[in-house]
């Protein structure tokens, strides 16, 4: 077995390397143009690695004990050559399928086999001489692997009964390493290895039967919102959404039903830098000027100089729910955040998607591992052209459990800012540090009580961003940029109610350039936010955003998800959809009273849509912009 395990590590290495070098010269210019072949070659490694050690997992453990039997050996055989074919059919596949959809197969191949009368129809009229070259390969390939694998001898003499489980549990951690691709504390995905703004590019250091099994296992976090809280009619749901939206009830635009041309509410003289600056699990409840513990007197201070929204409520409880819906003016929905969604890591629309036609580099700031929630491969795959992460920073002056500090971030954004491209830029700065376990540097803040809690980390950060801003307002870039300031969500959420709206509740302000200092009591979403924005900065455009434009238009609703709990607030009157459950309604007062109230049926029906909306155009590949437009996962193969 042992021969058998050797020879199938060194040919698999030698596949899918040729392989991937044949894709990439295919693909040079692009290559090129992403950083060259280097990036692509050894980030390859680790992902075949991982793959190779999924299928070795199981020999490796047993080959100490069994591998001398033949039986044994004919067992392994087969597995491998199974393994193999596949490795082999999925590379053959892959030139063909970057042809189609600009990526390696993924989540797309898999749904084709519910359709494999069309298919294997459409494949023999389309691409017969592809097809009949593609079956000759995979002979060839078979036959090799029959050669390489199903003829091997059995292992010689039984090893000693102390040296068995010594091999074993080696062969294992080894096994278990390359799956995990990494000592550090969180496991190699297809963020790791992302490097570029071309998401095809960033697709080829997988291997694609890696690209096909990490999409069907990211399917778990897909679940349909109409088998929760109930059906409605698709035509009625865009219909209600967009008139909630302010938007008129129109036919589908490009099949993108709320592609609408935002009018900017105001006039600059030239393109002005955006930099939204995310901080984690920040909720209203540690924040002075909206009736918190007065634990921010840095973001109090900024708060009464900008345009202060005192009733933004965050759409979930993960920043992963906070960085959708400011960078994507993405609604919350029952399955995980687009961040996470195999269908939303390329040609999903993102404020970045917009501007790169305006002109602005992007970029995204981010203290830790830019791989954690798959943040790098949806922000690369999406519009956003460098991203700076913990590796990036030069000298930390501290790095924690989560990764470089706050005020290391912040040093990043200011000196990128200095330095501009000649170009306007989009910055997504997402901080770190106010997380469990509240680790920040010494010296900087006066602690009270025991260090690590997440009051003195809220202190903590407030300074880092006071810190910040004092710089920035002294510098040439004030001027020329708007700030967006917002927390992600709660730390500590819960409670005895269905949605603890008190939890939601957090801070937003808008800061820089010539914003006026307002306090502004309207209930808004995180979802208006991005949309604002682009009236402040002067940015005219289409996209298919909901958020409502708070320059010209009142917000007076908020729409969060809670666990299985879907709450959809409109002026003091709170809908809360349960899974297989009626609706129930509540009149709110911040902070915690609820009054139970008679449902009112149209408001019902408006939360419903809203609940179903995000999981409709994701399937349909819906959230988008016209150019980027691809047939959706999922879809009938003679339409795609």
């Amino acid at each position: 077995m042992y021969t058998q395990i050797l020879t199938f590590i060194l040919s698999s290495l030698l596949l899918l390397t040729l392989s991937r070098c044949l894709i990439a010269a295919w693909q040079r210019e692009r290559v090129r143009r992403a950083g060259g072949y280097w990036p692509i070659l050894h980030r390859g490694l680790r992902i075949d690695a991982n793959m190779i050690g999924a299928i070795l997992v199981v020999p490796a453990l047993l080959a100490p004990w069994i591998g001398h039997y033949p039986v044994a050996v004919a067992v392994t055989g087969w597995w491998l050559q199974f393994a193999w074919f596949l490795l082999v059919l999925l590379e053959v596949s892959t030139p063909q399928f970057i042809d189609e959809y600009d990526t390696r197969p993924n989540r797309l191949y898999v749904d084709y086999l519910k359709h494999p009368r069309e298919v294997f129809t459409m494949l023999w009229k389309g691409y017969r001489r592809i097809v009949i070259g593609g079956v000759l390969a995979l002979l060839l390939f078979a036959w090799l692997g029959h050669m390489l694998f199903g003829q091997a001898q059995p292992d010689a003499p039984v090893l000693p009964w102390w040296l068995r489980p010594v091999l074993s549990a080696l062969g294992v951690a080894l096994a278990v390493l390359a799956i995990r691709g990494t000592l550090g504390h969180r496991p190699i995905n297809p963020s790791s290895v992302a490097f570029c703004g071309d998401s095809m590019v960033n697709a080829l250091p997988l291997n694609s039967l890696y690209s096909v099994a990490y999409a069907v296992y990211s399917m778990k976090n897909e679940r349909s919102a109409q088998d929760v809280y109930g059906d409605m009619d698709e035509r009625e749901v865009q219909d209600v959404v967009m008139r909630a939206a302010g938007l008129s009830p129109a036919p589908d635009h490009a099949g993108i039903p709320t592609l609408h041309r935002h009018q900017a509410n105001r006039r600059v003289p030239r393109p002005r830098n955006l930099v939204l600056i995310v901080e984690e699990s920040l909720g209203a409840q540690y924040v002075g000027n909206l009736g918190g513990a007065g634990l921010t007197p840095c973001l109090d201070e900024l708060a009464a100089a900008g345009w202060n929204f005192t009733r933004a409520y965050a759409t979930g409880t993960r920043s992963v729910r906070g960085l959708e819906a400011v960078s994507a003016g993405f609604p919350p929905s029952i399955s995980d955040a687009a961040l996470r969604l195999p269908g939303a890591q390329s040609h999903f629309f993102t404020l970045a998607q917009l501007l790169k036609q305006h002109g602005y580099r992007s970029r995204f700031i981010y203290g830790g591992e830019a791989h954690f929630d798959n943040m790098k491969s949806f922000f690369l795959g999406n519009g956003f052209d460098d991203l700076y992460e913990q590796s990036s920073f030069k000298n930390p002056a501290f790095v924690g459990t989560w990764g470089a500090s706050d005020e290391d971030m912040f040093h990043c954004l200011h000196d990128l800012l200095s330095a501009p491209p000649g170009q306007p830029t989009l910055t997504l700065a997402f901080s770190v540090s106010n997380h469990s376990p509240w680790e920040y540097p010494a010296g900087r803040i006066q602690a009270q009580g025991h260090p690590a809690t997440v009051e003195n980390t809220v202190r903590y950060a407030d300074w880092a961003i006071g810190q910040f801003f004092e710089k920035a307002k002294r510098s040439a870039y004030w001027d020329d940029t708007v700030f967006l300031v917002v927390a992600d969500h709660d730390a500590r959420v819960g409670g005895a109610n269905l949605v603890p709206l008190r939890h939601f509740h957090i801070p937003a302000l808008i800061l820089g350039a010539d914003v006026a200092a307002r306090r502004d009591e309207r209930l808004i979403s995180q979802i208006d936010l991005p949309v604002t924005l682009l009236s402040l900065i002067g940015v005219d455009g289409e996209h298919p955003m909901i958020g409502r434009d708070l320059t010209g238009e009142s917000g007076e609703r908020a729409m969060m998800q809670y666990g299985e709990n879907y709450g959809y607030l409109k002026h003091d009157m709170l809908i809360v959809l349960e899974p297989h459950r009626p609706a129930s309604q509540y009149r709110y007062r911040a902070p915690t009273d609820y009054v139970p109230v008679p449902l009112d049926p149209g408001l019902a029906r408006e939360a419903l849509a809203h609940a179903l909306w995000p999981g409709l155009v994701y399937e349909k590949g819906a959230y988008t912009l016209p150019h980027l437009r691809r047939a959706p996962a999922g879809s009938d193969p003679r339409h795609a």
